[in-house]
């Protein structure tokens, strides 16, 4: 009987991913010759602006030159996400802080405001571990949001995010301030250079609650795994089986021990940027202000938008593209200014 060669079987994975680097490159290209298009059209009508003497046209420039500038900062800061998993999926977990009732429903808005960009973007969004809150809300979420440099954007969204508001859960309307850990790490298909050592291993299983798979409420098939040296725990329930949800976890702890590993490495040469530390007082990144103003900033960037509606529908490529612009330049909103 012949032997099928080594690797058989992943050769149609390997095409499909392939292929999709090869659609992404020519959709690039596209967006390039476009904009090529665009700007010499815009040329021309300011010269027909010109000739014609024809005020009509000056708005219909400027909605072609807005549009313009979208685009290319678009491009401009993709050139940004240079990283080595900077094109992958992206593995988002948030965790509800200190606040009880009203940080899990802070935690709740916040999953609606990453799964609302990742829309506009036209990203996929995978629930892969739900927790509901006790009373209202989310306890904690782990989600996938799959799409090309989902990691390279969405690792500016790494550590606490505060928001202060009237909370409706106080009988009293007092004003009140909620935290929630948001966690980034890459999904890294690969067998990464990670040695695990099944003695630092504590694995639970449980049964699945909230929203998920088909399985949900029926069997113990979720996993929890706790790396206990580190204190590093992650859970998947949302696969179609027991040795799946393990599968994903173990695949998603590797991943997390090698950035613990890349962090501590760079940290003898320097301070890690946007690590998680307590989810309290003092360690946000970025501050989201309902009362007794509107404000949302980012305390690295100085990124502000007063039109917190929007932000938290999903409007946050502003905040995006100024991490990215710090990270690589150094430069700050003040520093544009």
């Amino acid at each position: 009987m012949e032997m099928e060669a080594p690797g058989f079987w992943d050769q149609p994975e390997r095409s499909n991913k392939l292929m999709k680097e090869l659609k992404n490159l020519k959709d690039v290209r596209q967006t390039y010759q476009d904009l090529e298009t665009q700007y010499e059209d815009i040329l021309t009508l300011i010269e027909i602006g010109y000739e014609e003497n024809d005020p009509d046209l000056v708005e219909e420039i400027s909605q072609e030159l807005t549009s313009f500038e979208t685009v290319f900062e678009e491009i401009r800061i993709g050139t940004l996400l240079s990283g080595e998993y900077d094109k992958n999926n992206a593995i988002l977990k948030l965790n509800a802080g200190a606040g009880g009732t009203e940080s899990c429903d802070w935690c709740s808005m916040l999953y609606r405001m990453f799964t609302r960009w990742a829309e506009r973007k036209g990203f996929d969004v995978e629930v892969l571990d739900y927790l509901d809150g006790d009373e209202a809300g989310i306890k904690s979420v782990t989600f996938q949001v799959n799409g090309l440099n989902a990691y390279g954007y969405l690792k500016s969204e790494k550590g606490v995010h505060r928001l202060v508001r009237i909370s409706p859960f106080n009988a009293q309307g007092k004003r009140q301030t909620s935290f929630v850990s948001m966690d980034v790490m890459p999904d890294i298909e690969e067998d990464l250079d990670i040695e695990i050592d099944e003695k630092d291993l504590r694995i639970d299983t449980y049964r699945s609650s909230g929203a998920g798979g088909q399985h949900i409420n029926k069997t113990s098939s979720a996993i929890r795994i706790t790396h206990i040296p580190t204190g590093t725990v992650v859970q998947c329930q949302n696969e179609r089986s027991q040795f799946q949800n393990k599968d994903k976890a173990m695949q998603m702890l590797k991943a997390k021990l090698f950035l613990l590993k890349q962090e501590a490495n760079a940290e003898k040469l320097s301070d890690i940027r946007g690590e998680i530390k307590d989810i309290a007082w003092g360690n946000q990144i970025r501050s989201y202000v309902l009362q007794p103003y509107t404000m949302v900033k980012d305390h690295r960037t100085g990124a502000e938008s007063g039109n917190t509606d929007a932000v938290l529908d999903g409007a946050l490529d502003h905040f995006i593209n100024a991490y990215l612009r710090w990270i690589n330049t150094g430069q700050t909103e003040g520093d544009l200014e």
